[in-house]
């Protein structure tokens, strides 16, 4: 929290400008990580992080955001203002030293903010310079000011335009349709965005309004987050659907005094298999983790293991539980405020301080420590779970080498259900995961030899929600994918890390039936993936492939149509005024009932094809859906289909 000599002096000349703006639209991939659906977010996030960091200064008690019908967005909040005052050294106003200069804030006067969220200082200035307009309207100082601009430059003054009462700031931007390839945001990722900081900031109130969609009251779309269990009931959230091993989340909350870094730690046990640590620095998502990861991971196994030895809860083991043990079934968010992080790479995805390791780990051990001899019954039930982990593990290892022998072994070890493709280029092939032999072999039939392979899955492979990993290794379509993939789990530093680097095909393309068990098949799979798979999704590896369902014929006239409207279009098309009747309409319900010269013309051909990219916006939403539908809880997994059950294509 800012003192009272911090707010009085959060002026003008608090603003710090280190270069200029050019070359923010001649390379956006720099500064924003790509001109795609995220790089235009990523804008929003850029805006939301400035009001976020008035909010962590304790000047910022609400943020609104607005998506007009045009695609134009705002982000309102009630912090202090950017400050309007002239700047001395560049003799003009600090609004637009800020809106115009790349590196020019607050953020990098330590007085004016503890901690911030935008310290690659890039922020609304890059937002700015790619967006064809933008306006910056701020209360302040009992006036009311704003500034326009379009592609980085000012279209007016800065200019008084009435009294306020109030103080805040409310940017509206209309992103460059020249640099970014959609302009369309996305409410869904905007809204788990906005529900993430409820809970990283408990009793900051955040809503979002979509005037694009309106009920039929004529109402937009709204809602409102706000959390006051914070980063305990974000843990919550986390595990509805799952089976919870303690009462309530372990919390821990701490803060070192000589460098500065406050740390918030949120942690569970649940009966499921998979870990789920969420990391945060300064509200910024980690993705790839960092030393607050570290530190806390080297504080859960220190403690709980010192614990296990002294109660000898471990003697029975034949060998040694290590690190890994002691995540399975682990739900956790771990948030640090550092003063000065250092993160590795623009997208600020790993932090590098090593102080923070340290820092961290002293406060999660401390609490953990105490809450084991408090809590002696959950204690048990924790290290229970962890030595099935371990037994687990070590059947696991054995069954995961086992089938990484025997490809070296057997040379090539390709499994022989493969079609390979002739390339031996990774970048150039792709491999077509295709449900049943049947339609693995009309796509075998149909494909190009050249350059796509055909890998046949029978039936419905195993659902490793509900699964050990030793049994993992012992499917056979589970086993297949990782030796015609070419890639291997390995372990570490006590952690498994999928090995990409011998990837044999850069498209992983999944083609199941137009229908509910070819729906249920793809889940199955993208669980797998998401799971054990996780950097071929990261890397924009996994496609779906997505065969017509219908196929509209009149006399020589045939349309293949992909959706409900398309079909009704088509019909229409066909009759051209006349019957319908004398239209024949076949649905598609399997791959099977197409040739190979239509199943390639339809969905494998590159120049005519329809793909779906899998990404993943949100990691705790998608961590959530998957547990919720392949879990073991039904209730929750009942009101999903319910909820949803209208947009299910499902013939009857």
């Amino acid at each position: 929290m800012a003192d009272n000599e911090n707010k009085t002096n959060y002026g003008a000349d608090n603003i710090q400008a280190l270069e200029g703006l050019e070359a923010v639209r001649k390379r956006p991939g720099m500064y924003i990580g790509s001109t795609d659906l995220k790089g235009l977010h990523h804008l929003v996030v850029e805006v939301l992080d400035n009001s976020i960091d008035e909010h962590l200064a304790g000047h910022c008690s609400k943020i609104e955001l607005i998506i007009h019908a045009d695609n134009t967005l705002t982000v309102k909040d009630d912090g202090r203002g950017i400050p309007t005052g002239m700047h001395q050294k560049l003799q003009k106003s600090a609004l637009e030293v800020v809106m115009t200069v790349l590196h020019a804030g607050g953020k990098f006067d330590k007085d004016t903010y503890k901690v911030s969220g935008g310290l690659h200082g890039v922020g609304v200035s890059c937002v700015n310079a790619l967006s064809t307009y933008l306006r910056a309207e701020v209360h302040r100082d009992g006036q009311i000011v704003e500034q326009t601009y379009s592609q980085g430059k000012p279209t007016s003054e800065v200019t008084a335009i009435g009294k306020s009462d109030k103080t805040g700031t409310i940017i509206t931007f209309k992103p460059d349709d020249g640099i970014f390839e959609t302009t369309e945001f996305k409410y869904d990722t905007l809204a788990s965005r906005l529900k993430e900081l409820s809970f990283l900031n408990a009793g900051l109130e955040l809503t979002i309004l979509d005037e694009r969609h309106v009920d039929e009251d004529g109402k937009p779309r709204f809602e409102r987050f706000f959390s006051e269990g914070g980063l305990s009931e974000m843990v919550t959230y986390i595990d509805a659907n799952r089976t919870p091993l303690t009462e309530k989340p372990i919390y821990v909350k701490g803060r070192d005094e000589e460098s500065n870094v406050e740390v918030e730690v949120a942690m569970q046990y649940n009966t499921s298999f998979s870990e789920n640590v969420f990391s945060f620095v300064n509200n910024i998502s980690t993705k790839e983790g960092g030393t607050h990861v570290s530190g806390f991971k080297r504080a859960v196994t220190r403690v709980f293991k010192a614990y296990g030895d002294e109660n000898n809860f471990f003697k029975k083991l034949n060998f040694t539980v290590s690190g890994e043990d002691f995540s399975e079934g682990l739900t956790a968010v771990v948030s640090v405020k550092v003063p000065e992080p250092q993160f590795k790479g623009q997208t600020k995805g790993e932090l590098g301080n090593s102080e923070v390791l340290g820092v961290v780990s002293r406060n999660v051990g401390e609490t953990l420590k105490f809450y084991l001899e408090e809590n002696p019954q959950e204690a048990k039930r924790i290290i229970d779970k962890v030595i099935i982990a371990a037994t687990a593990r070590h059947a696991a290892r054995k069954a995961r080498e086992m089938v990484q022998r025997k490809n070296v072994l057997t040379g090539s070890g390709l499994p022989g259900k493969l079609s390979d493709c002739s390339s031996r280029n990774p970048f150039d092939s792709e491999i077509f995961l295709v449900e049943g032999d049947s339609a693995g072999g009309t796509a075998k039939q149909g494909r190009d030899r050249g350059f796509q392979a055909i890998l046949p899955l029978r039936g419905k492979i195993l659902n490793v929600e509900k699964a050990m990993e030793h049994k993992i290794y012992e499917n056979e379509e589970i086993k297949n994918m990782f030796t015609a993939l070419g890639v291997s789990i390995e372990e570490k530093e006590g952690e498994k890390v999928l090995n990409i680097e011998k990837l044999r095909y850069h498209k992983i393309v999944i083609m199941c039936d137009a229908d509910v068990d070819g729906s249920h098949i793809t889940t199955l799979i993208l669980t797998f993936f998401f799971r054990f798979m996780r950097p071929l999704i990261e890397n924009d590896h996994v496609y779906i492939a997505t065969p017509p369902l219908y196929l509209i014929k009149k006399g020589n006239n045939s349309v293949y149509c992909w959706t409900e409207d398309e079909r009704k279009d088509a019909v229409k098309g066909l009759a051209k005024g006349g019957s319908t009747d004398s239209v024949k309409i076949q649905r598609y319900k399997g791959l099977g009932e197409m040739n190979a010269d239509q199943l390639w013309e339809t969905t494998m051909d590159p120049d005519t094809r329809i793909l779906k990219k899998v990404t993943i916006d949100d990691a705790m939403e998608a961590d959530r859906v998957f547990s919720m539908l392949m879990g073991d809880e039904v209730p929750p997994r009942r009101a999903f289909i319910e909820e949803n059950a209208k947009y299910a294509n499902v013939d009857v």
